[in-house]
């Protein structure tokens, strides 16, 4: 079995909303459009917004992006008016992390990987 590609898809209560916020607020770059939806570039995989949904995510669904400099991200996110529910913090596991809320409240953790954490080692063993 082999999969070729990524997508987390959003049915937002609000599309408009939430289509400015991944857009305008956090400055994802699109991918392509069509009628009813956007498809953003999210790293090595992808986030459509398209449709329009009635009870928004469920409490144990998180997106998860990394990014180079959480420090800066923080910065441009308090000026771009995104609450942070809670700053950066380097986390038992290593990671430094923060946590935002998309319009529809999914939970969106913003991940920094030091220099010297494990993930930025190659863990393929070769036989």
């Amino acid at each position: 079995m082999e999969f070729l590609m990524s997508r987390m898809i959003l049915h937002p209560r609000d599309p408009a909303t939430t289509l400015a916020f991944y857009r305008d607020t956090l400055g994802l770059a699109v991918y392509r459009e069509f009628p009813g939806g956007t498809v953003f570039f999210l790293g090595n995989g992808f986030l459509e917004v398209s449709g329009r949904g009635e009870t928004g995510p469920g409490p144990d669904v998180v997106l998860w992006l990394q990014v180079r400099d959480i420090t800066e991200t923080a910065r441009q996110f308090t000026e771009r008016g995104v609450p942070v529910e809670r700053g950066p913090e380097k986390e038992p596991w290593g990671l430094v992390e923060m946590w935002v809320r998309d319009p529809d409240g999914l939970r969106i953790v913003v991940v920094e990987v030091p220099s010297d954490h494990p993930i930025r080692r190659d863990q393929r063993r070769i036989s």
